[in-house]
Protein backbone atom coordinates (compact mmCIF):
# COMPACT_ATOMS: atom_id res chain seq x y z
CA UNK A 1 0.00 0.00 0.00
CA UNK A 2 1.04 3.61 -0.46
CA UNK A 3 0.01 7.11 0.49
CA UNK A 4 -1.45 9.20 -2.31
CA UNK A 5 0.03 12.64 -3.00
CA UNK A 6 -1.48 15.54 -1.07
CA UNK A 7 -1.83 18.59 -3.31
CA UNK A 8 -2.67 21.02 -0.50
CA UNK A 9 -2.03 20.53 3.21
CA UNK A 10 -4.22 23.43 4.30
CA UNK A 11 -7.19 21.19 5.10
CA UNK A 12 -5.11 18.32 6.45
CA UNK A 13 -5.38 17.44 10.14
CA UNK A 14 -1.89 17.41 11.67
CA UNK A 15 -0.86 15.74 14.92
CA UNK A 16 2.41 16.88 16.46
CA UNK A 17 4.36 15.26 19.27
CA UNK A 18 7.96 15.01 20.50
CA UNK A 19 10.25 13.42 23.08
CA UNK A 20 11.54 16.59 24.77
CA UNK A 21 8.25 17.29 26.55
CA UNK A 22 5.22 19.53 26.28
CA UNK A 23 7.14 22.67 27.29
CA UNK A 24 10.10 22.15 24.93
CA UNK A 25 11.23 24.98 22.66
CA UNK A 26 11.42 22.53 19.76
CA UNK A 27 7.76 21.63 20.15
CA UNK A 28 6.84 25.31 20.00
CA UNK A 29 8.93 25.60 16.83
CA UNK A 30 7.09 22.59 15.38
CA UNK A 31 3.74 24.19 16.22
CA UNK A 32 4.77 27.24 14.24
CA UNK A 33 5.86 25.00 11.36
CA UNK A 34 2.60 23.02 11.42
CA UNK A 35 0.51 26.19 11.57
CA UNK A 36 2.07 27.37 8.29
CA UNK A 37 0.88 24.12 6.69
CA UNK A 38 -2.61 23.64 8.11
CA UNK A 39 -5.39 25.28 10.09
CA UNK A 40 -6.10 22.03 11.99
CA UNK A 41 -3.11 21.31 14.26
CA UNK A 42 -3.29 19.12 17.38
CA UNK A 43 -0.57 18.70 20.02
CA UNK A 44 -0.21 15.56 22.14
CA UNK A 45 3.20 15.41 23.83
CA UNK A 46 4.84 13.91 26.93
CA UNK A 47 4.53 15.72 30.26
CA UNK A 48 8.30 15.48 30.75
CA UNK A 49 11.41 14.78 28.70
CA UNK A 50 11.55 11.30 27.17
CA UNK A 51 14.80 11.51 25.18
CA UNK A 52 16.24 8.11 24.20
CA UNK A 53 12.96 6.42 25.18
CA UNK A 54 12.98 4.65 21.83
CA UNK A 55 9.76 2.97 20.73
CA UNK A 56 8.73 2.08 24.27
CA UNK A 57 5.08 1.65 25.24
CA UNK A 58 3.78 1.95 28.84
CA UNK A 59 2.05 -1.29 29.83
CA UNK A 60 2.70 -1.68 33.58
CA UNK A 61 0.94 1.41 34.91
CA UNK A 62 -2.05 3.59 33.96
CA UNK A 63 -1.57 6.74 31.90
CA UNK A 64 -3.09 10.16 32.46
CA UNK A 65 -4.04 12.73 29.84
CA UNK A 66 -4.01 16.40 30.83
CA UNK A 67 -6.01 18.74 28.61
CA UNK A 68 -4.27 22.10 28.26
CA UNK A 69 -6.41 23.60 25.52
CA UNK A 70 -8.97 22.56 22.92
CA UNK A 71 -6.33 20.89 20.74
CA UNK A 72 -3.38 20.62 23.13
CA UNK A 73 -2.78 17.70 25.52
CA UNK A 74 -0.01 16.31 27.73
CA UNK A 75 0.42 12.60 28.50
CA UNK A 76 2.50 11.26 31.39
CA UNK A 77 4.09 8.64 29.17
CA UNK A 78 6.40 8.05 26.25
CA UNK A 79 6.26 9.54 22.75
CA UNK A 80 4.78 6.27 21.52
CA UNK A 81 2.08 6.47 24.20
CA UNK A 82 1.27 10.01 23.07
CA UNK A 83 0.74 9.14 19.42
CA UNK A 84 -1.18 5.96 20.23
CA UNK A 85 -3.53 7.77 22.62
CA UNK A 86 -3.90 10.75 20.29
CA UNK A 87 -5.04 8.61 17.38
CA UNK A 88 -7.07 5.98 19.24
CA UNK A 89 -8.54 8.15 22.01
CA UNK A 90 -8.18 11.94 21.77
CA UNK A 91 -8.72 12.21 17.99
CA UNK A 92 -10.70 9.02 17.45
CA UNK A 93 -13.66 10.86 15.90
CA UNK A 94 -11.45 12.17 13.12
CA UNK A 95 -7.96 10.75 12.73
CA UNK A 96 -5.08 12.98 11.69
CA UNK A 97 -3.72 12.86 8.16
CA UNK A 98 -0.12 13.55 9.11
CA UNK A 99 2.09 13.05 12.17
CA UNK A 100 5.01 15.42 12.81
CA UNK A 101 7.44 14.65 15.64
CA UNK A 102 10.03 17.10 17.01
CA UNK A 103 11.64 19.43 16.51
CA UNK A 104 14.23 17.51 18.50
CA UNK A 105 17.00 19.46 20.22
CA UNK A 106 19.90 17.65 18.55
CA UNK A 107 20.28 15.55 15.44
CA UNK A 108 18.88 12.07 14.98
CA UNK A 109 21.53 10.67 12.66
CA UNK A 110 23.03 7.24 12.14
CA UNK A 111 22.20 4.82 14.96
CA UNK A 112 20.53 7.63 16.94
CA UNK A 113 17.31 6.57 15.26
CA UNK A 114 17.18 3.28 17.20
CA UNK A 115 17.14 5.15 20.52
CA UNK A 116 15.24 8.26 19.51
CA UNK A 117 11.84 9.01 21.02
CA UNK A 118 11.39 11.58 18.25
CA UNK A 119 11.74 8.93 15.55
CA UNK A 120 9.63 6.52 17.64
CA UNK A 121 6.66 8.90 17.69
CA UNK A 122 6.82 9.12 13.89
CA UNK A 123 7.23 5.35 13.70
CA UNK A 124 4.08 4.85 15.76
CA UNK A 125 2.21 7.14 13.39
CA UNK A 126 3.48 5.06 10.46
CA UNK A 127 2.41 1.80 12.13
CA UNK A 128 -1.05 3.31 12.61
CA UNK A 129 -1.30 4.03 8.88
CA UNK A 130 -0.39 7.73 8.70
CA UNK A 131 2.19 9.79 6.82
CA UNK A 132 4.79 10.56 9.47
CA UNK A 133 7.87 12.73 9.79
CA UNK A 134 10.59 13.04 12.44
CA UNK A 135 12.29 16.45 12.58
CA UNK A 136 15.56 17.21 14.37
CA UNK A 137 17.73 20.33 14.63
CA UNK A 138 21.46 19.62 14.91
CA UNK A 139 23.17 21.59 17.68
CA UNK A 140 26.76 22.31 18.66
CA UNK A 141 28.05 22.68 22.23
CA UNK A 142 27.90 26.24 23.56
CA UNK A 143 25.98 27.45 20.46
CA UNK A 144 22.39 28.74 20.58
CA UNK A 145 19.96 26.30 18.97
CA UNK A 146 19.09 27.50 15.46
CA UNK A 147 15.35 26.74 15.56
CA UNK A 148 14.86 29.29 12.79
CA UNK A 149 16.68 26.96 10.39
CA UNK A 150 14.17 24.16 10.93
CA UNK A 151 11.30 26.64 10.79
CA UNK A 152 12.47 28.06 7.47
CA UNK A 153 13.19 24.75 5.72
CA UNK A 154 10.75 22.22 7.20
CA UNK A 155 7.55 23.52 5.55
CA UNK A 156 8.97 23.39 2.02
CA UNK A 157 10.49 19.92 2.57
CA UNK A 158 7.28 18.51 4.06
CA UNK A 159 5.17 19.99 1.26
CA UNK A 160 7.42 18.46 -1.41
CA UNK A 161 7.41 15.05 0.25
CA UNK A 162 3.64 15.08 0.77
CA UNK A 163 3.24 15.92 -2.90
CA UNK A 164 4.74 12.53 -3.78
CA UNK A 165 3.30 9.03 -3.34
CA UNK A 166 4.95 7.19 -0.46
CA UNK A 167 5.02 3.57 0.66
CA UNK A 168 2.80 3.31 3.72
CA UNK A 169 5.37 1.57 5.96
CA UNK A 170 8.00 4.29 5.49
CA UNK A 171 8.53 7.38 7.64
CA UNK A 172 10.71 10.36 6.76
CA UNK A 173 13.57 11.36 9.04
CA UNK A 174 14.52 15.03 8.54
CA UNK A 175 17.60 16.66 10.03
CA UNK A 176 18.50 20.34 9.83
CA UNK A 177 22.14 21.50 9.98
CA UNK A 178 23.65 23.74 12.63
CA UNK A 179 23.87 26.76 10.34
CA UNK A 180 21.63 29.77 9.88
CA UNK A 181 18.72 29.34 7.48
CA UNK A 182 20.38 31.42 4.77
CA UNK A 183 23.54 29.30 4.84
CA UNK A 184 21.84 25.93 4.28
CA UNK A 185 23.49 24.30 1.26
CA UNK A 186 20.27 22.63 0.09
CA UNK A 187 18.29 19.45 0.68
CA UNK A 188 19.62 15.96 -0.03
CA UNK A 189 18.34 12.42 0.21
CA UNK A 190 20.75 10.41 2.35
CA UNK A 191 21.06 6.95 3.80
CA UNK A 192 21.59 6.28 7.49
CA UNK A 193 25.22 6.73 8.51
CA UNK A 194 27.29 5.31 11.37
CA UNK A 195 27.00 7.00 14.76
CA UNK A 196 26.94 5.15 18.08
CA UNK A 197 26.28 6.63 21.51
CA UNK A 198 27.60 5.18 24.78
CA UNK A 199 31.38 5.17 24.39
CA UNK A 200 31.87 7.14 27.60
CA UNK A 201 30.81 5.48 30.84
CA UNK A 202 31.54 7.32 34.08
CA UNK A 203 31.70 5.38 37.36
CA UNK A 204 31.14 7.45 40.49
CA UNK A 205 30.20 7.20 44.16
CA UNK A 206 27.00 8.71 45.54
CA UNK A 207 26.77 10.57 48.91
CA UNK A 208 25.91 7.29 50.66
CA UNK A 209 29.05 5.64 49.40
CA UNK A 210 27.31 3.47 46.82
CA UNK A 211 28.65 3.18 43.24
CA UNK A 212 26.66 4.34 40.22
CA UNK A 213 27.28 4.54 36.48
CA UNK A 214 26.43 7.42 34.13
CA UNK A 215 26.29 6.80 30.38
CA UNK A 216 27.68 9.82 28.55
CA UNK A 217 26.22 11.48 25.49
CA UNK A 218 29.41 11.30 23.43
CA UNK A 219 29.18 9.51 20.10
CA UNK A 220 31.61 7.75 17.79
CA UNK A 221 30.62 8.84 14.29
CA UNK A 222 31.74 8.60 10.69
CA UNK A 223 31.33 11.88 8.83
CA UNK A 224 33.48 10.85 5.88
CA UNK A 225 31.27 8.40 3.94
CA UNK A 226 29.55 10.09 0.98
CA UNK A 227 25.81 9.65 0.66
CA UNK A 228 25.18 9.37 4.40
CA UNK A 229 23.17 11.68 6.63
CA UNK A 230 26.25 12.45 8.73
CA UNK A 231 28.37 13.38 5.74
CA UNK A 232 25.70 15.70 4.34
CA UNK A 233 24.54 17.36 7.56
CA UNK A 234 28.03 18.58 8.43
CA UNK A 235 28.35 20.06 4.94
CA UNK A 236 25.34 22.23 5.72
CA UNK A 237 22.60 20.24 3.97
CA UNK A 238 19.13 19.38 5.23
CA UNK A 239 18.94 15.58 5.09
CA UNK A 240 15.93 13.42 4.27
CA UNK A 241 16.23 9.72 5.11
CA UNK A 242 13.32 7.34 4.42
CA UNK A 243 13.09 4.74 7.21
CA UNK A 244 11.18 1.48 6.87
CA UNK A 245 9.34 0.02 9.85
CA UNK A 246 9.78 -3.48 8.39
CA UNK A 247 13.19 -4.49 9.78
CA UNK A 248 13.41 -7.72 7.78
CA UNK A 249 16.73 -8.04 5.93
CA UNK A 250 15.53 -9.37 2.58
CA UNK A 251 18.97 -10.48 1.32
CA UNK A 252 19.58 -12.63 4.41
CA UNK A 253 16.07 -14.05 4.22
CA UNK A 254 16.68 -15.14 0.63
CA UNK A 255 20.12 -16.53 1.43
CA UNK A 256 18.81 -18.64 4.32
CA UNK A 257 15.85 -20.01 2.40
CA UNK A 258 15.65 -23.80 2.73
CA UNK A 259 18.07 -23.93 5.69
CA UNK A 260 15.56 -25.51 8.09
CA UNK A 261 13.78 -27.83 5.72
Amino acid sequence: MSFSPIKSLKKSRILISNDDGIEASGLKALERIANTLSDDVWVVAPESEQSAAGHSLTLRRPLRIRKLDKRRFAVDGTPTDCVLLAINKIMKDKRPDIVLSGVNRGGNLGEDITYSGTVAAAMEGTLLGLRSFALSQVVSPDHPVKWATAEAWAPKVIKKLCGQPCVSNVLMNLNFPDVTAGKVAGVVLARQGKRKIGDQIAERIDPRGLPYIWIGGQRTEDRSTPGTDLNAIFKGFVTVTPLCVDLTHAASLAKLEGLFI
